[in-house]
């Protein structure tokens, strides 16, 4: 395992705030198959609303997360924030000029629109529970709508496999990396990239006392009372190794919340992260505990406003850990 190389951080050591930092807290800062994956038809573009927040239609329920145009706005500057920590890479797996590659999870299709660009020769295809994805994309990408956690029809197909973002989304991580290997072509990649969505400090300036850490711990226990694993990024060598996968590489990087640090280049992902999280905390939220805890709407609305008052505290040093892992499947 690689703890935050130099292509993503540096060398892993604790994060440094900046004692300079002025206060920020009143910042704004087949026939079967084709039922999952032929057309986008008005039964799957018919969404729920909850709370005034849209949700996907198709396997209703499987996703906590929001499908509107804030969520997607979120998404986006996510896949922003992610390319500025990776230094403008979208992937890390080493596929050289890959003819196929798929992307499972692809939300609002950004990563594979970019891919598509960036390989105007690959077949590049997409696969989300929602039909969000924009319709003017580059000639040789499309996307399909499918659920990961479904038996898949890949066999063999894909010079690249890659699932972004879907801590607290699955059921049963080895079951899916499982059909990564079987979609993946001999000598190709499955490149996982996913969080440990468990919130913590270095320093100990963030406390049990925080609301910051209340509506986490609330946040990942609900997700673990239906089945979904909120923290999957540490695990994800081991799922891949256990596939199949040789030549297997992880990474840890590390995702301040907030300007917090004294390093510049970490200052301005922990500010990219901050904007991120305030503006999807709602949509973290209201399903979670509203439907899963039986939280009245009020006190959910009471409680993130003080989760985002120490989301703005420059004084509580938090962070989020982000994994990155690949392996190649043998040729033989």
């Amino acid at each position: 395992m690689a703890d935050i190389p130099a292509t993503a951080q540096g060398p892993a050591q604790n994060i440094e705030a900046d004692p300079d930092l002025f206060d920020t807290s009143d910042s704004s800062l087949g026939d079967d198959v084709t039922q999952y994956t032929a057309s986008l038809t008005s039964s799957i573009e018919r969404y729920p609303i909850e709370n005034g927040r849209r949700y996907h239609a198709f396997k209703d329920g499987e996703y906590f997360m929001p499908n509107d145009e804030s969520e997607q706005d979120r998404l986006d500057l996510s896949h922003q924030m992610f390319k500025l920590t990776m230094r403008d890479k979208l992937y890390l797996a080493p596929i050289g000029k890959p003819a196929r590659i798929l992307d499972v999870g692809t939300g609002t299709g950004i990563w594979a629109i970019e891919m598509g660009d960036d390989f105007p020769d690959s077949e590049i295809l997409g696969t989300d529970l929602s039909p969000t994805q924009p319709t003017w994309v580059p000639p040789n990408v499309k996307f399909e709508v499918d659920d990961a956690e479904e038996n898949w029809t890949f066999q063999h197909q894909f010079d690249l496999v890659h699932c972004r973002y879907l801590a607290a989304a699955i059921s049963d991580w080895g079951k899916l990396v499982r059909q990564c290997f079987e979609a993946t072509k001999p000598g190709g990649y499955t490149e996982l990239q996913d969080y440990n969505l468990r919130i913590y400090s270095e320093d100990g300036s963030l406390t049990s006392e925080h609301a910051e850490t209340k509506w986490n711990g609330l946040g990942c226990g609900a997700c673990e009372s239906f089945g979904k694993d909120p923290a999957p990024g540490p695990k994800l060598e081991g799922w891949l190794k256990d596939a199949g996968f040789v030549d297997v590489y992880h990474e840890r990087i590390r995702l301040p919340i907030g300007p917090w640090p004294k390093d510049k280049f970490l200052k301005t992902i922990g500010s990219w992260n901050l904007v991120q999280l305030e503006d999807g905390l709602e949509g973290m939220s209201l399903r979670l505990l509203t439907q899963v805890l039986g939280w009245q709407l009020e006190e959910v609305h009471v409680l993130l406003a003080n989760v985002r008052k120490d989301f703005r505290d420059p004084k509580v040093h938090a962070q989020l850990d982000f994994h990155i892992a690949y392996g190649r499947k043998p040729t033989v």
